[in-house]
């Protein structure tokens, strides 16, 4: 459903006379395969007895699939297939406070480690296996807090309240230093009821496999900062009243193409 959703929004885009960029399609359609993955299939039967199996899906849940569903910018196809005055709606929604702090980075990061922490080291992890309504409720819970951590990191949708570089970055050698560790800690010190052995192997996959893609993340907020700390970028960027100067925002060109205004 979702995948057809985000489909048809870009056939009404299209039919309007816009244009929508094919790789942010294929990275939608890419990391709702991740999510399939970790969710039906070999994969995720093994996940309920298989510790290394189930780090397996966390890493696809909470890492793969975001990354890939965020460079998706599905806000931004949002805004362009609806309506103006249900595009409005929903800006209202992004711009609510519940919404700007449960996507402030730090409050991010904090439902997203602090989740995997609770987890991992209490009868959470135990009592998931045996109830699928809790086990359910967490894979979601997964999901949405890895799509707001990399939303707050690298997110290419309009934010005009997202704080700044420096922030983000702290945060993210924070977040980065907080799944490490507890990674060794798991090593160390299996959760309840996971023998030592498959503790030790699923351990190791968060720590490697944690890293390689941890690894992606960085490499995309580099580029980002990059391209917004390029002078002739900069020099071409409209500036907006009342904003700081060395912090311009621009709407995603995909929506300046359909003339929607930086209100």
């Amino acid at each position: 459903m979702a995948a057809a959703a985000y489909l048809l929004a870009g056939v009404v885009v299209r039919r309007r006379g816009g244009w929508w960029p094919p790789g942010r399609t294929a990275s939608w359609c890419a990391g709702l395969t991740a999510i399939g993955l970790a969710l039906r299939g070999p994969l995720a039967t093994a996940a309920h007895h298989d510790f290394t199996a189930h780090m397996a899906t966390h890493l696809l849940l909470g890492m793969a699939a975001p990354v890939l569903l965020v460079l998706a910018a599905p806000v931004t196809l949002t805004l362009r297939a609806l309506p103006v005055r249900h595009a409005r709606t929903v800006s209202r929604v992004l711009r609510s406070r519940p919404v700007r702090f449960a996507s402030h980075p730090v409050t991010a990061a904090v439902l997203d480690a602090g989740g995997l922490w609770l987890l991992y080291r209490s009868a959470l992890f135990p009592a998931m296996l045996e109830r699928p309504w809790l086990h359910a409720l967490i894979q979601l819970h997964v999901v949405v807090a890895g799509y707001l951590f990399t939303a707050a990191m690298v997110g290419v949708d309009p934010a005009p309240h997202r704080p700044g570089r420096p922030l983000r970055a702290a945060t993210l050698v924070v977040f980065l230093a907080a799944h490490g560790i507890l990674a060794k800690v798991l090593y160390g010190h299996p959760p309840p009821g996971v023998p030592a052995g498959p503790a030790r192997t699923g351990a190791e996959l968060m720590y490697y496999g944690g890293d390689l893609l941890d690894l992606v993340l960085i490499a995309v907020f580099c580029a980002q900062w990059y391209a917004a700390t390029d002078p002739r970028r900069r020099a071409a960027a409209p500036r907006i009243p009342g904003r700081a100067p060395d912090r311009p925002w621009r709407l995603p060109a995909e929506l300046r193409r359909t003339g929607h205004d930086e209100r």
